[in-house]
């Protein structure tokens, strides 16, 4: 469906600048608007203001015209502000709360994008949460920045013209994904710029914890936004190459020079407090081949090594590695796993803080290998607190992964699922980025450009949260060094996928 622009017949609103900008707030709050509005009215480059407004709520503010719309998030609403955008730049700000603009922020705006003729230009801000005022960086945008929760803040300020052409090349009429679909198709036209700089500042609701607002895609009550978000991020990859069909290499499985069929590998470090719970729950497994229990010690001073040296002692299965090298992170102690002479043909992950779902975990994984003539493998797990109790979203089970598109759809999402598993000839000819962070995900991008990615929509595993998780709560700093690691994994497959031949 083509939503055009709307054609409106409203009259102009009484404040009238330069001609410039025409701005586009969400508004809930009168109160809250009109201290927005007094701010913007300061700025001689503001044309109108337009209080986008809920259909079934009767706001009116002097000197603003009013656009009545479903959601902020659909294409529709977007349809209706390219109606208006009669003016060189188009600004939506998308939050209700009270916007508080620094010195001369419109007009910082504006300059940038004149000068850089961007499509799209946001900034760094402040954020106040619970009264408390805080600097909040962004990052850069770039190609691979494809994550449909991008933060670009809750300023957007847009080249018009990019704008409306975005609207003219759309034909679904998007009830979540219309702001998504919007940058994706000004990105096709012009470069998304970031002022490093704190223009303005916004008021967060949201005070949950970095750790609890992970999972929110991968909901169940949110599965129809990811439906639509997949069917934009697929549409765009089509329009700059970087779309892949389902066509992949097979895999015969002969190589034979494995002491085991399967290995389990744990990269530790300083984990005494769960390592006992993985280990026991590997060692439960029943399969019909022989497997074994790679542990990659690193350098633990908590007692971990003297845990796992106890089992070692006990149990041939459990080999206990410590590392000859002291700059490892997550990524290079798998390396030091996989290039061990006692690793299987399967090489099967297990977090040192999790433990597997049942006795059957291991042979599961094994057979989807065979089954799905896949070169990777990954599972659902189960999201419990420390005593392993069911908690809040219960299953991830990434069921937006599908055969047809899942490669495709995971340059979008942050995260491909675990419990996760490899063949490894073929991982050790790739070879495991040595990070901490993100590693496994580049691995997924990587293999899945090639070979096709087995799923288990099962739960495979508890994945136990609590305060010593390494992401249960990460500051804005940390949060972006993550975030712009795997954008720039996403830019270099991206790159590689356009260039890549079908298999």
């Amino acid at each position: 469906m083509n939503i055009q622009p709307t054609n409106s017949t409203e009259a102009k609103a009484p404040f009238r600048g330069l001609g410039v900008i025409n701005c586009f707030l969400a508004c809930s709050d009168t109160a809250e608007s009109l201290k927005t509005i007094e701010q913007i009215k300061q700025s001689s480059l503001v044309q109108t203001i337009y209080l986008l407004v809920k259909k079934e709520t009767n706001i009116q503010i002097d000197g603003c015209q009013t656009l009545k719309i479903d959601s902020l998030q659909s294409w529709e609403t977007i349809c209706k502000i390219a109606g208006k955008a009669d003016t060189p730049y188009t600004l939506i700000y998308t939050k209700d709360t009270t916007l508080d603009l620094g010195q001369y922020a419109l007009e910082r705006f504006f300059s940038i994008a004149e000068d850089t003729h961007a499509g799209l230009v946001y900034s760094d801000y402040w954020e106040i949460k619970n009264d408390v005022r805080s600097i909040h960086p962004v990052i850069d945008y770039q190609e691979g920045s494809l994550r449909d929760d991008f933060n670009f803040g809750s300023v957007l300020f847009y080249n018009a013209d990019c704008l409306k052409k975005a609207v003219a090349q759309t034909t679904v009429n998007y009830q979540f994904a219309g702001l998504y679909n919007l940058r994706l198709k000004v990105s096709q036209q012009a470069e998304l710029v970031h002022i490093n700089e704190f223009l303005y500042a916004e008021v967060e609701t949201d005070t949950r914890k970095s750790g609890e607002k992970q999972f929110d895609y991968v909901d169940p009550k949110n599965r129809a936004v990811q439906v639509e978000m997949e069917t934009a991020c697929t549409d765009h990859l089509k329009k700059i190459g970087g779309y892949l069909a389902p066509q992949f290499k097979k895999i015969e499985f002969n190589e034979s020079n494995f002491p085991v069929e399967a290995s389990v590998i744990i990269p530790i470090r300083n984990r005494v407090k769960t390592v006992e719970d993985a280990i026991k729950s590997v060692l439960m497994q029943k399969t019909s081949f022989e497997f074994n229990l790679i542990i990659i010690d690193n350098f633990s001073t908590d007692g971990t090594s003297e845990l796992i040296q106890k089992y070692a002692s006990l149990d041939n299965r459990v080999i206990h590695i410590i590392p000859n090298r002291n700059d490892l992170g997550i990524g290079g102690c798998w390396n030091v796993g996989l290039n061990n002479s006692a690793c299987g043909k399967f090489a099967v992950q297990l977090d040192s803080d999790d433990v597997y779902q049942d006795e059957n975990t291991l042979q599961t994984i094994v057979d989807a290998f065979y089954e799905q003539n896949c070169a990777m493998v990954i599972g659902s797990y189960t999201m419990t607190n420390f005593e392993m109790e069911t908690i809040p979203p219960g299953l991830i089970d990434h069921k937006e992964w599908t055969p047809e598109n899942g490669r495709n759809n995971a340059l979008r999402i942050n995260g491909l699922g675990a419990p996760r598993a490899f063949y490894t000839p073929v991982l050790r000819e790739i070879k495991v980025p040595n990070t901490s962070y993100g590693e496994d995900y580049a691995l997924g991008l990587r293999i899945s450009r090639e070979y096709q990615i087995g799923r288990i929509f099962t739960s495979l595993y508890l994945c136990r949260r609590w305060d010593e998780n390494s992401d249960a709560s990460l500051d804005v700093v940390k949060m972006n060094v993550n975030n712009l690691y795997k954008d720039k994994i996403r830019t270099i497959e991206l790159k590689a996928r356009k260039n890549s031949i079908s298999y």
